[in-house]
C-alpha cells in the first residue's frame, strides 16, 4: 500500500533540483518554475554542484554507478527545506528509488531524509502553495501528457490537469489512452528505438485527434520525444513545459 503523502505548510524557502534536460535543453522551464515559486513569496535556492539524479544508470541496471551519482546529490540540501523538482521522472527517482538504492548502506538514513523532502513541481504548486491563477491568455485547447513516473511512481496523474483547470480560457481536452507511455523512457528510447518510435506515433496521433492545438507536460523528456515527432511530421502542434505554460499565461 502506498503511504499517504502529508503536505507541509507553505515554506519561506525551497531548493530547486533542476534536472539534466532542463539544464542542457530547456533552461527556460527551470527559470519559469523559479518565477512561479518566487511569485508565491518563496525564496528559491539552486545548489550549483547538482548534476544528474542517477536515473539513467539506475534504470539501465548500473546500480553502483547510479549510487555514485546519487550520493553526490545527497549533501546538496543541508537545510530542512522542501526540494522541488520540475520533473516526475527525476522526482520519482529521488523520492522512490533513493531509499532503495542506499538501503543497508551508511547513506540509508540520509537518502530517506532527502527523499522525504522531494516534491514534483505541480504537486508542490497544488498541495503546498494552493496556487491560484489568473489566465491572461487567449482561448486555447490543450492536451496534458503526464509522464509514467509522475503518474505511477509519484501518484500525480491529477496535479497537472488541476493546474490547467485553473486557467479560465484554457480547454483541457482528453486524449485517447492518456495514461499510455510516450515511448521515451530515458535510455529505453535508445535501446529499443523501433518500439519507442511506434509508441510516440500512437501518442502524437491521439493528441492530434483530440483537437488540441498544444500539448503540455511536466517532463522535458516526454516533451522532447513527442514534440520531436510532431516536428518531424511537420505538424503545427507544439509542446511546452507546464511551468512555462503557466507563467506565460499568467504573467
Amino acid at each position: 500500500m502506498t503511504a499517504v503523502k502529508l503536505y507541509p505548510p507553505r515554506p519561506d524557502k525551497v531548493y530547486l533540483f533542476g534536472t539534466c534536460l532542463i539544464d542542457l535543453f530547456y533552461p527556460e522551464a527551470g527559470m519559469d518554475a523559479i518565477r512561479l515559486l518566487e511569485r508565491e513569496g518563496i525564496e528559491v535556492l539552486f545548489p550549483e554542484d547538482q548534476t544528474c539524479c542517477g536515473q539513467p544508470a539506475y534504470t539501465s541496471g548500473y546500480h553502483d554507478e547510479a549510487r555514485a551519482v546519487a550520493a553526490a546529490q545527497l549533501n546538496l540540501f543541508p537545510e530542512p527545506w522542501p526540494i522541488v523538482v520540475p520533473s516526475g521522472s527525476c522526482g520519482g527517482m529521488m523520492r522512490t528509488h533513493y531509499p532503495q538504492l542506499f538501503a543497508g548502506s551508511d547513506l540509508e538514513a540520509k537518502a530517506e531524509e532527502v527523499a522525504g523532502r522531494v516534491f514534483e513541481l505541480t504537486e508542490f504548486l497544488i498541495h503546498v502553495c494552493h496556487l491560484d491563477l489568473e489566465d491572461r491568455g487567449e482561448p486555447e485547447k490543450v492536451a496534458m501528457h503526464t509522464s509514467c513516473s509522475a503518474r505511477r511512481e509519484m501518484g500525480l496523474a491529477e496535479t497537472g490537469p488541476a493546474l490547467l483547470a485553473k486557467l479560465g480560457h484554457v480547454e483541457l481536452v482528453e486524449q485517447a489512452r492518456a495514461a499510455e507511455c510516450c515511448g521515451f523512457g530515458g535510455t529505453f528510447a535508445v535501446r529499443h528505438p523501433e518500439v519507442s518510435a511506434a509508441m510516440v506515433e500512437d501518442k502524437t496521433q491521439a493528441i492530434e485527434a483530440s483537437g488540441a492545438k498544444r500539448f503540455v507536460t511536466s517532463d522535458c523528456g516526454c516533451m522532447m520525444n513527442i514534440g520531436g515527432r510532431f516536428e518531424k511530421l511537420n505538424k503545427p502542434i507544439q509542446g511546452e513545459h507546464i511551468a512555462s505554460y503557466l507563467w506565460r499565461r499568467t504573467s
